[in-house]
């Protein structure tokens, strides 16, 4: 069993206390999670906070020295403004390169699966002809399968060609950005193509321009949300059908003593998919085991996509993840791509928990490999489930902690069912009682309160806490990815939230509510994982167009107040391409050059570049969620302003 070096663990660590008990029971127990490493380190490298250590090449490490004091280039010449900037582009090739893969794997997922070549079927059919009719694919007198066809082969057309921008980037940009887009030559031609320009780019002795690369941090921002975010999603969708709403429920209490519990965990939903479906067809031997069934539960967005479609519970956010093993009763945890901490081995190794990865590029040292791939999905996820329905007789009681509490919450929130319950109350016109919420001061603005939970922060308080800020000034909130997870667990997405509303916000969220068949729509509108960050963009395209305006003109905003991610990062930069404002919660690592920090987060001003000129957006910066919120909605009503909307509230719905 390994030994942690630091036993002091007097600090919280999460606004869940099952978390803080586990966390106290691992310390004791000697077992080292990532809140006890994260205090055997407490300072982080201040070089590396501030953007300015380069590792590039082997002529280094070379760093800046901080206040003007010491070096002030590399041995290269590279100064702190191109170090900081060229840093900055590496991270969002990290986080734009594995939702590209995400987006890849889906789309030959929907090939084989169109061309009868794999265990899955196309269920989402009305969404495969929406998006067909928008890449100018002809559907009359087809068959579905070859509608599917050719939607994947567009798709992996957008990782091949050579000229022309992105489909997928066509298929969902309002035009105005694209020019502006192309104007500054920013606008991407294929996945692949720009990810491998911009590693190009990043090697020493290439771009050195600190202007240059942090377009190319734009480029990658484009390749993300077009080529990861939207693509992913809308495979998706037309694989495994639209999230339709579902109620289920949060925290540890969700797994269950008596039964068999996996933990799928990672980002694409694929195997996933095939884990909740056996986990049914093999209940019966778990009881012959002993167990009274089955009981799959969700971890990061792996839990998301299950919770949008099947209604599978969730049991924990990035950070907490080894915890999960610390209850003693878990059988297995399976493991995709992306967010997976190698810790959880060494965690499981105290348990009778058995770590499985799934894809060849993504291993852990001592953990079960089970090799996945989609013409023997069925195979592999029987072989899993039955894995895990072996370990249950390993269990040792004696190292159990059960949990009985948990959250109900409301989920499946696509733009499809918002449209659908909004068609309630207009059925001609759907968008106009949102719209009247917006224009009238019922609803002030919309917040995506999206990203992860960071171990060095204080779990789940910064995503409730900015939400709450929110929600009491009549902003409309949505939450993808782990932060949805934080808001869920604390009751704001369920009726009980309706008290941290403010009283314009409560009647609108009401009306819509009662008319679609329930007490109201929930405080937070759960819209799915990382890669659904399309669907909050998405609507606020819709509502741009139906008003005649540009994205950027919007009384909306992004959150991401406990991020750890680069993923993270890369689509906060999408969003800022489209003139959202942004804010993290976490040091963003470009303190060491005042050039791009005056570039990504400080105002228009007549002299010099900056994004808000560019774009309409900026990067706000800003630890204390509190303080936070209130810039967040400065913002929102100075876009209200501009638009000529009202500052004082009138009745709307």
């Amino acid at each position: 069993m390994p030994k942690t070096q630091d036993h002091t663990h007097t600090q919280r660590i999460s606004l869940d206390h099952d978390f803080e008990v586990l966390y106290e029971k691992a310390c004791e127990a000697g077992i080292d999670t990532a809140f006890s490493r994260a205090k055997q380190t407490p300072v982080p490298c201040p070089f590396g906070s501030a953007g300015v250590c380069c590792r590039h090449c082997l002529e280094g490490p070379c760093r800046i020295g901080l206040n003007g004091k010491g070096p002030q280039e590399g041995i290269c010449g590279a100064n702190g403004d191109t170090i900081v900037a060229r840093n900055l582009l590496t991270m969002m090739i990290e986080g734009a390169a594995g939702h590209a893969e995400h987006g890849r794997e889906t789309a030959l997922a929907l090939l084989e699966a169109s061309e009868g070549h794999s265990d899955y079927q196309i269920k989402g059919v009305e969404k495969l002809y929406q998006v067909a009719a928008g890449l100018g694919i002809e559907t009359n007198g087809k068959a579905v399968e070859d509608i599917g066809k050719q939607v994947a082969l567009k798709a992996l057309e957008d990782f091949q060609k050579q000229a022309g921008a992105m489909n997928w980037l066509t298929l969902h940009a309002q035009q105005q950005s694209i020019d502006k887009w192309d104007e500054l030559g920013i606008t991407p031609v294929n996945i692949h193509l720009e990810i491998s320009k911009a590693v190009t780019r990043t090697s020493m002795g290439c771009d050195a321009d600190p202007i240059n690369l942090l377009l190319g941090c734009l480029t990658m921002g484009l390749v993300d949300g077009f080529g990861g975010l939207h693509l992913s999603s809308d495979l998706q969708d037309i694989l495994f059908g639209v999230p339709k709403l579902v109620k289920s429920n949060f925290r540890l209490g969700v797994i269950k003593k008596e039964m068999v519990n996996i933990a799928v965990h990672g980002h694409v939903p694929l195997l996933s998919e095939k884990i909740v479906e056996w986990s049914r067809k093999l209940s019966e031997e778990a009881k012959a085991a002993g167990a009274a069934g089955i009981n799959v539960v969700g971890i990061c967005c792996s839990g998301n996509e299950m919770l949008m479609r099947h209604g599978i519970p969730a049991a924990s956010s990035f950070s907490s993840q080894e915890l999960v093993i610390v209850t003693g009763m878990l059988e297995a945890m399976i493991v995709d791509v992306q967010c997976i901490m190698p810790g959880i081995q060494k965690v499981a190794e105290c348990y009778h928990t058995e770590i499985i990865t799934t894809l060849p590029y993504v291993k852990i040292a001592g953990s079960t490999h089970v090799n996945f791939h989609t013409d023997k999905a069925d195979k592999a996820a029987q072989d899993i489930v039955r894995k895990a329905i072996a370990n249950f007789p390993k269990r040792d009681h004696q190292k159990i902690t059960s949990f009985t509490g948990t959250v109900e919450a409301y989920a499946g929130f696509s733009n499809e069912q918002i449209i659908e319950a909004l068609s309630a109350l207009n059925k001609e016109d759907p968008l106009k009682p949102l719209l009247d919420a917006i224009t009238s001061g019922a609803i002030r603005g919309v917040a995506a309160i999206v990203g992860c939970t960071n171990v060095r922060e204080f779990q789940d308080w910064g995503n409730v806490t900015v939400a709450k800020e929110l929600l009491k000034n009549n902003v409309l909130v949505v939450a993808t990815g782990c932060s949805a997870h934080s808001l869920a667990k604390h009751n704001l997405m369920n009726m009980q939230g309706l008290e941290y509303c403010g009283e314009s916000l409560r009647g609108v969220l009401k009306a819509i509510g009662q008319a679609a068949g329930l007490e109201s729509l929930p405080p937070t509108l759960h819209m799915g994982s990382c890669v659904d960050n399309s669907r909050p963009a998405d609507l606020l395209t819709a509502v741009a167009n139906r008003l005649g305006v540009e994205v950027k003109d919007l009384p909306a905003v992004g959150s991401c107040p406990e991020t750890h991610s680069p993923k993270a990062l890369v689509i906060g930069t999408y969003f800022l391409a489209n003139g959202v404002d942004v804010h993290v919660g976490v040091n963003p690592q470009v303190s060491g050059s005042q050039f791009v920090t005056d570039v990504l987060c400080n105002g228009a001003k007549d002299d010099g570049l900056n994004l808000e000129k560019l774009f309409g957006g900026k990067l706000i910066y800003e630890k204390d969620p509190v303080k936070a919120a209130a810039i967040l909605l400065r913002r929102i009503e100075e876009k209200r302003l501009a638009l000529g909307l009202s500052s004082k509230l009138e009745s709307a719905i």
